[in-house]
């Protein structure tokens, strides 16, 4: 098996074209045809089914390709880096969940290295996403939150993926919405005060368990819902719509203006954020500095944010007591 052919073959999965594929490759196609027939010869399983209306892609060619996708990337990442020495710049590259703090601390890493020698990247994405960028190299941190109910099915699959998890803070859940919303002026908001208006949440594709939500409460039988993919859309339905999503509680005003707020969710619900990393791996300059403009804005949150310094250990190997903490 070669990198050639795995190449090859993710091209034609991504033109669903045996006759596209190969011309994108400026090869013939007989000769992709015979080199995807070798490889499939040699993995004893077919990769495609051809048929007169072109090709689909076998359960077995879906994972063989999962798989050759990480290794042409990780190759890439170590061609550019030892082989390209047209690259100069050093790469830095953060995946995290939906967080304006996430933003904030990559500005202000940025601002500190600046941008003559460096080549930056952010990437606000689907958890499990998050999850792969870090596993594949793609990105050297990702931040994301566990609570009771997702610990134990994330950090099962961080010890698959050869990944740590890194507390840094502990969250109260917050209601986020309108400064003008109808509830907007309580002291603490109940979920049950929440079920006339819509619960917004980000979508996360085929990836849609509830353990990788990025709201907490997400097994909860809301009323109404509604589904997205990027935070200024969600801000955009919670002026229009008098809609609301749970968060953190950490607000970054100069990135979302002063028009939301924060307001405690009644009862015992918790979150605690932190990010993830290869395992064994030493950490950037810019990552350890990332990690440090986190804590600061963390510090500055205020009431219902605690800086945590336990080992990552124990606090993601207990198991769940329950599903809306």
């Amino acid at each position: 098996m070669t990198l050639q052919q795995m190449r090859y073959a993710i091209m034609i999965a991504d033109c669903g074209s045996m006759n596209e594929a190969a011309h994108k490759l400026f090869i013939t196609q007989p000769s992709l045809s015979s080199t995807i027939k070798e490889l499939e010869k040699e993995l004893g399983t077919p990769i495609f089914v051809r048929s007169n209306r072109g090709i689909t892609i076998t359960q077995e060619g879906l994972e063989f390709l999962g798989y050759a996708r990480q290794i042409i990337d990780q190759y890439g990442i170590l061609e550019e880096r030892f082989i390209d020495r047209t690259s100069r710049k050093t790469k830095f590259s953060i995946s995290t969940q939906h967080y304006s703090f996430a933003v904030k601390a990559f500005i202000e890493t940025v601002n500190e290295f600046g941008m003559d020698n460096y080549e930056f990247a952010i990437h606000e994405t689907q958890t499990h996403t998050v999850m792969n960028h870090v596993r594949n190299m793609k990105s050297e941190l990702g931040v994301l939150y566990l609570n009771d109910f997702n610990r134990e099915a994330l950090t099962k699959l961080f010890r698959e993926y050869g990944l740590e998890f890194n507390p840094l803070f502990a969250c109260s859940v917050c209601v986020y919405l309108w400064k003008n919303h109808p509830l907007a002026d309580r002291e603490d908001i109940s979920i049950e005060e929440l079920r006339p208006y819509p619960c917004l949440s980000f979508e996360q594709g085929d990836n849609s368990s509830f353990y990788f939500a990025e709201e907490v409460l997400s097994t909860y039988d809301y009323r109404k819902i509604i589904k997205a993919d990027d935070r200024a859309t969600l801000l955009n339905l919670m002026v229009g719509m008098n809609a609301f999503t749970l968060c953190s509680g950490i607000i970054t005003e100069d990135l979302n203006g002063s028009d939301y707020i924060a307001v405690p969710l009644a009862g015992d619900n918790r979150m605690t954020i932190g990010y993830i990393k290869k395992a064994r791996v030493e950490l950037t300059d810019l990552g350890r500095n990332y990690i440090k403009q986190l804590k600061i804005i963390g510090q500055k949150s205020g009431e219902g944010v605690v800086m945590l310094s336990e080992p990552p250990e124990m606090l993601t190997s207990s198991r769940p007591s329950g599903n809306n903490s």
